[in-house]
């Protein structure tokens, strides 16, 4: 994600429990990044980056015509002796994914099971126009997807050993939005509340909390579910 003011957006995520990774020199501009040991959320200081969904691929270059193959459409192509080797694509939705070659920052050891005052990582919600084709292109890419009705509508989950991804339609999901589960809402919504942020709650039939919606500073959606 751009962030223009990387201080609030990493002490928004410190506050909430994340980890702050140390990052190294391989950007010309400042970044940082936050986890809670299933996802990884970097912050770039730079306006012309959209919302990024990005993967680790060592070797990249040795891998490259596999991945022109699958059929994607690569916009972005850095490759050589003397840059840091990235490749870029839009998937059917959209979406812009990235590959890098190695890890942009060293993971802080996070113990197992780590959750944030989020709750628990679910995934990665996505707007997808093209559902069918943003279906076939993941799992073309190794994911496993299924059709389903959840919180959130219907959509299709894909998944992988290290990532969950959901496809929505845009009406819903209309930005990338990194989305967690938590069996104590109230609780979830005053730490959002305590750092300054604009909780906005859903409810159901019986006026129980079902979910928050939130944009950290930096500008990334976040959603957080009742835990079923």
């Amino acid at each position: 994600m751009p962030a223009q003011d990387l201080r609030a957006a990493t002490e928004f995520y410190a506050g909430l429990g994340f980890s702050l990774a140390e990052v190294g020199e391989t950007r010309r501009y400042p970044y940082a990044v936050a986890t809670d040991g299933r996802v990884s959320i970097g912050m770039h200081g730079v306006e012309d980056l959209a919302p990024t969904v990005s993967f680790v691929r060592p070797d990249l270059v040795a891998h490259l015509d596999r991945y022109e193959s699958l059929g994607v459409t690569l916009e972005l192509r850095r490759l050589g002796g003397d840059v840091f080797n990235e490749i870029g694509w839009r998937d059917p939705g959209g979406n812009p994914v990235r590959l890098l070659e190695a890890r942009t920052f060293s993971p802080p050891p996070t113990p197992s099971g780590n959750r944030t005052a989020c709750g628990y990582f679910r995934e990665i919600a996505l707007p997808a126009s093209a559902r069918v084709a943003s279906r076939a292109q993941w799992e073309r890419l190794g994911f496993v997807a299924l059709d389903e009705e959840g919180p959130l509508g219907s959509c299709t989950i894909c998944t992988s050993d290290t990532l969950t991804l959901g496809l929505y339609e845009p009406r819903r999901i209309p930005r990338p939005t990194v989305v967690f589960e938590s069996d104590d809402l109230p609780r979830v919504s005053t730490a959002l509340t305590a750092l300054g942020t604009s909780v906005n709650a859903d409810t159901d039939e019986d006026g129980e909390l079902t979910s928050l919606r939130c944009d950290a500073p930096e500008g990334t959606p976040l959603r957080i579910l009742r835990a079923e």
